[in-house]
C-alpha cells in the first residue's frame, strides 16, 4: 500500500517453549518449576528419608524429579501428557536413577495410587480440589503431602475461624488433616508464568481419622456455610433446609420402625438441597441460595413443630447467634453430635 506501513499481527502464543522442544500448554495447567533454588527448599521441607517411597504428580520433564530421586528410595510419577511422559524416560534412561523411576501415565484422579510414604507435586491447578480428598482417603495413610497449589487455594486451605478466606474447603481439609503453609511462589518461578501467584502446603493427614461420617459431615456442613455470615439459627429457618431435614427424619424414623429392615434411601434430602444449591451458582465459599425472604419465619400463630425440634438444637448448644464463620472444628463437631442425638442426620 503505497505511502503507508503493513503491520503484521503478532500470532498469539498458547504454549510457550522448552529448550528440549517441547511445548507447554497453559490450558492444561503445565507451569514447570524452573527456580533451582525453589526445587532444593521444597525437598529439604518434605524431610524425605532414604527409605520413603515417593509420590510425584505432575512432574513435567523432571527438575523435581531428579531431586526426589536423590532423596528418596524410589519415585513413582503420575502424569497425563504423554510427551512428558516420554520426556522423563529420555531424561533418565541410562543413569543410576532409571531403575528407582515407575511412570505411570494417565489422570490421577482416576488412577489407583500405589503405596506411598510422601507425596510431592506441583499441580494443574484446575485439579486442586478433588485431588486434595482423593489423597486425604487414600489408603494406608502416607505420612505427608508438600503441594504446589494456587496461593487464594492454599490460603483457604490453612484458614482459621474468623478469617475471611475461612470457608467449607477449610473445616473439611482440616478434619482430616493437619495443613500448615510453608512457601510463597511468585509467578517467575514458572516456565511460562501462571496469571497468579502460588503457595506450598504441607498436609500431614490425621491417624486415626476423625470418627465421623463421612457424607454426613460434609451435608452439615454445606448447610452451615450457606452463608457463612448469617446466624445458625437464619440458615436453620430456610424452608429448604428445613424440607430436607423433615425427609431425612421421616425416612429414618420409617427405616427404624420397618419390620424387615429393608434399605432406605436417606440421601435425597441431600440431593435435592445440593441441585438448589448448584443451580443458585454456589461456590466453595458461600452456597447461594434463595433466603427465601418473607416465607423463612412461618405466619405467627403457625410455627411447625419440626422446625421447633430443630430450633432447639440450636438453643440447646447455644449456637442460635453464632455464625459458621467463626466456629472451630470442635464447635461444629459438637453441634452435629446435638443434631444427631435428636434424630436429625444430615445423609
Amino acid at each position: 500500500m503505497a505511502g503507508g506501513k503493513i503491520k503484521k499481527e503478532k500470532a498469539k502464543r498458547t504454549t510457550a517453549p522448552y529448550q528440549g522442544g517441547i511445548s507447554f500448554h497453559k490450558s492444561k495447567g503445565q507451569h514447570i518449576l524452573k527456580n533451582p533454588l525453589l526445587v532444593d527448599s521444597i525437598v529439604q521441607k518434605a524431610g524425605i528419608k532414604s527409605t520413603d517411597v515417593i509420590l510425584e504428580i505432575g512432574p513435567g520433564t523432571g527438575n523435581l524429579t531428579k531431586k526426589l530421586l536423590e532423596a528418596g528410595k524410589m519415585v513413582i510419577a503420575v502424569e497425563l501428557d504423554p510427551r512428558m511422559v516420554l520426556e522423563l524416560q529420555r531424561r533418565f534412561q541410562g543413569t543410576p536413577f532409571s531403575n528407582r523411576l515407575k511412570v505411570i501415565q494417565g489422570d490421577v484422579l482416576k488412577t489407583d495410587l500405589p503405596y506411598f510414604d510422601i507425596c510431592v507435586a506441583n499441580i494443574p491447578y484446575q485439579i486442586s480440589s478433588p485431588l486434595t480428598f482423593k489423597l486425604l482417603f487414600h489408603q494406608p495413610a502416607f505420612r505427608c503431602a508438600i503441594i504446589m497449589f494456587q496461593k487464594e487455594f492454599a490460603m483457604r486451605l490453612v484458614a482459621q475461624p474468623g478469617d475471611k478466606l475461612y470457608c467449607r474447603l477449610s473445616v473439611n481439609t482440616q478434619l482430616y488433616a493437619r495443613v500448615s503453609h510453608l512457601l510463597k511462589v511468585g509467578k517467575n518461578n514458572f516456565r511460562p508464568p501462571p496469571k497468579v501467584d502460588s503457595s506450598v502446603v504441607r498436609i500431614e493427614p490425621r491417624k486415626p481419622h476423625a470418627q465421623v461420617n463421612a457424607k454426613e459431615w460434609d451435608g452439615f456442613i454445606r448447610i452451615c456455610f450457606i452463608r457463612k455470615n448469617k446466624t445458625l439459627s437464619s440458615i436453620f429457618r430456610q424452608k429448604n433446609v428445613l424440607s430436607m431435614l423433615e425427609k431425612n427424619y421421616k425416612t429414618l424414623q420409617a427405616l427404624h420402625s420397618s419390620e424387615n429392615g429393608s434399605l432406605v434411601n436417606t440421601d435425597i434430602g441431600m440431593d435435592m438441597l445440593d441441585q438448589s444449591m448448584e443451580m443458585g451458582g454456589g461456590t466453595d465459599d458461600e452456597m447461594e441460595v434463595e433466603d427465601d425472604a418473607g416465607n423463612n419465619d412461618d405466619a405467627e400463630g403457625e410455627v411447625s413443630e419440626f422446625k421447633d425440634k430443630v430450633l432447639g438444637v440450636l438453643k440447646e448448644g447455644q449456637f442460635e447467634e453464632k455464625r459458621a464463620s467463626k466456629l472451630t472444628q470442635q464447635e461444629f463437631l459438637y453441634l452435629l453430635s446435638l443434631f444427631n442425638k435428636a434424630g436429625l442426620h444430615f445423609s
